[in-house]
């Protein structure tokens, strides 16, 4: 979907958001058509087949099917069947709090796991090459604690609620303050 295309059945509004979703998503490493896709099913309150994607978002079908699975593999966009019609009706998860959860765990696995597991690899090897300068090694350590805290953190924050999430946002500078961290 450009911003020259003429996009039916979608408000000013509505195609205000799904370009602008397609643009955070390219911005993010996810293919800006995967984006829209997502943007689309997220605005709509009813299931949509491929093909009405594709002419709503004014692009290739085809580019709709790889949108689909791929959307479908980060397991926030599930496949529905309707009373009477034969074709894969798609719709997003709703919840956003779910939808970012999903996003986030997808997003560990992905990219914070494997590179976890590369540095782990990096400092092992480094402490057995004599070659491997102190100051590399250091660095390594450091970028490992950070993941490795991090990490942590988002362990321990994917278990709350959000209830939890906003009265500790609220709290904010309070919690530092009475933990003795804030200014």
């Amino acid at each position: 979907m450009s911003d020259n295309s003429k996009a039916t059945g979608l408000t000013p509004i509505q195609q205000r958001f799904i370009l602008h979703w397609g643009e955070m998503g390219a911005r993010w490493g996810i293919n800006r058509t995967v984006a829209q896709v997502h943007a689309l099913l997220f605005l709509s309150p009813r299931p949509l087949h491929a093909e009405d994607i594709a002419t709503t978002l004014g692009v290739a079908r085809s580019n709709v099917s790889t949108s689909l699975r791929e959307l479908q593999g980060w397991g926030i966009v599930r496949v529905t069947h309707l009373l009477g019609d034969r074709r894969d009706h798609f719709e997003s998860l709703k919840d956003v709090w779910e939808m970012f959860r999903i996003v986030m765990d997808e997003r560990k696995k992905r990219e914070f796991d494997p590179t976890m597991h590369m540095l782990h690899e990096c400092i092992v090897e480094a402490e057995k090459d004599k070659a491997t300068d102190e100051y590399t090694e250091e660095r390594l350590k450091e970028l490992y604690k950070f993941f490795e805290t991090t990490t942590t953190l988002y362990a321990q924050v994917r278990r709350w609620t959000p209830a939890a999430i906003f009265k500790f946002m609220k709290a904010g500078d309070k919690v530092l303050k009475a933990l003795g961290l804030g200014a």
